[in-house]
């Protein structure tokens, strides 16, 4: 066993704060001596699974020089083997040369990199990042691709997705298509709206509606457009849910409309509940989709595309079950992208950087 300490600095909750917990899960039910060290009031702290040590330190700012004392001496307390590192606020304040303690510095995304040169090694969770700290100077002997994971869902009852219809105002019979993720420019729910617009109001005989998972900055200009489109009264804003499972439940398609995504959680959670994925061709979607075997890729930023696939998708209930059951594929065992398999690979590199 390698004791492991994961440090994260984050104001605010989404993708990597998910995998940071969902991590330290797996690794503290595996056995492993894991402890958490958070921003003492950061979005994380009400989700740290029981039994797993919680500290605290300010990360305020990667300046702060109290936030830096602080974090260096949680990290002399704890001495773990192994000190992982969560964006740049974390990563910036925790500084162990010397220390005989090992630095892992992981990266969900294509960051600014000053901050990150000190670390011993990094994880890209895609291969396009690991490429871009290697195009940056970063010793390619010294960098690992491991992916993100989902935990596998636990089913949801009949009665619970009833009521969350009725909750959300969809008729029963329904097609519901979903979206998830921070109601920002770059995650390109304009342009899901402005392709839910361009189809038809049923399918089959059945309506059609759209729900949308997550907040964000443009949460009243996407309102304000949906009731210019004419598709407000389709159009069902649930608000960030910290559990989202049964959204993915309820939808009969997933889309991905991001302009830009290093790799792409929410594709993992609907191939999880063995919902279709309809994606927009970033980053993270070109590695992940194999186009047409399980999901479907679009150009970004190109809604009448978007819209056309979907269309399709709607139209075609074999199509959205065989390409369902490929994605789930993707990531149950013994696939790579299998909980076991990722956490497999997170402990093979402790153990090999351990033993430098």
């Amino acid at each position: 066993m390698i004791k492991t300490l994961h440090v994260i600095g984050s104001k605010r909750f989404g993708g990597a704060e998910r995998f940071y917990l969902r991590l330290i899960k797996a690794l503290h039910e595996r056995g492993e001596p894991v402890i958490a060290l958070v921003r003492r009031d950061g979005p994380v702290v009400p989700h740290v699974p029981p039994g797993i040590p919680l500290l605290h330190a300010p990360m305020r700012t990667v300046w702060d020089p109290l936030s830096r004392f602080q974090v260096s001496r949680r990290v002399r307390e704890v001495a773990p083997a192994i000190v992982q590192t969560y964006m740049g606020r974390a990563t910036r304040l925790t500084h162990v040369r010397g220390s005989g303690i090992v630095h892992v510095a992981r990266l969900g995304g294509f960051y600014k990199l000053d901050g990150y040169r000190h670390a011993d090694a990094w994880v890209g969770n895609s291969k396009a990042i690991c490429g871009y700290l290697r195009d940056n100077g970063f010793p390619a002997r010294r960098v690992y691709h491991i992916p993100n994971f989902i935990e596998p869902p636990a089913p949801a009852a009949r009665e619970e997705l009833v009521a969350l219809r009725e909750q959300l105002g969809i008729p029963g019979d329904a097609l519901v298509t979903l979206g998830v993720g921070r109601l920002i420019a770059k995650k390109g729910f304009d342009d899901l709206l402005a392709a839910f617009a361009k189809l038809p109001p049923t399918a089959g005989g059945r309506p059609i509606d759209l729900v949308v998972v997550g907040d964000g900055s443009q949460r009243a200009s996407l309102e304000t457009q949906a009731r210019a489109l004419g598709i407000a009264g389709r159009v069902h804003w649930a608000g960030w849910q910290n559990q989202p499972g049964p959204y993915y439940a309820l939808a009969d398609v997933f889309v991905c409309p991001s302009r830009h995504e290093p790799l792409g959680n929410v594709i993992l959670e609907a191939w999880s509940h063995g919902v279709p994925v309809l994606s927009t061709a970033t980053h993270g979607a070109l590695e992940l989709i194999a186009d047409g075997r399980d999901g479907i890729l679009t150009p970004c930023e190109q809604p009448t595309l978007l819209a056309g696939a979907l269309k399709r998708l709607l139209r075609d209930d074999t199509a959205r079950r065989e390409l369902g059951a490929a994605g789930r594929r993707r990531v149950e065992p013994p696939a790579a992208l299998a909980q076991d398999r990722v956490v497999d690979r997170y402990l093979a590199l402790y153990h090999r950087l351990k033993e430098r």
